[in-house]
């Protein structure tokens, strides 16, 4: 028995659709689903240390003993909320010139070890990329950063040396 075109249920062109229980629960798992991604990127929650990688009290004694220059590349509203990690120098990476800052800081040496540190770990994996295609030979990330990410509680948490910048 073969259905025919006027078997099937009529329905009218001023009918709207109507979200059915199945497609409200798609909907929901999808914004949880992408919801989780951002999360998971903005908290960098899966970022891992590795062999370019420190961990926030690493750095701090690496650039205590000169091993390292410590730039902390987040914003000048971010450095007078928290405070600036002893041993760093801060270096808005928004800058226009903020390569040939950084060559200034390093007196033109792009085989120093240069660490970065942010808030979280993002920024700091981003400009790293950034800095190896600009020539910079040695850059290492502390992907924990300021406040903590997956790669461990953060330099504040940790209860590090702080400076306050104004």
């Amino acid at each position: 028995m073969s259905m025919t075109e006027k078997d099937l249920p009529s329905r009218s062109p001023e009918a709207s659709p109507r979200l059915t229980r199945r497609g409200f629960l798609a909907l929901g798992t999808i914004s949880v689903v992408t919801a989780g991604a951002v999360a998971s990127r903005w908290f960098n929650i899966w970022a891992e240390t590795g062999e370019n990688a420190l961990s926030a009290p690493q750095a701090h004694q690496a650039a205590l003993s000169g091993d390292i220059l410590l730039v902390d590349i987040r914003r000048p509203d971010e450095w007078a909320l928290t405070g600036v990690g002893e041993g760093a120098i801060t270096l808005d990476m928004r800058r226009e010139d903020f390569t040939e800052a950084l060559l200034a800081a390093v007196q033109n040496d792009t085989t120093r070890p240069v660490a970065l540190i942010c808030a979280r770990g993002v920024r700091s994996r981003h400009q790293s990329a950034r800095l190896t295609k600009a020539g910079f030979t040695r850059i290492i990330d502390v992907p924990e950063g300021m406040l903590g990410s997956g790669a461990g509680p953060g330099w504040i948490k940790r209860e590090l040396p702080l400076r306050k910048e104004s």
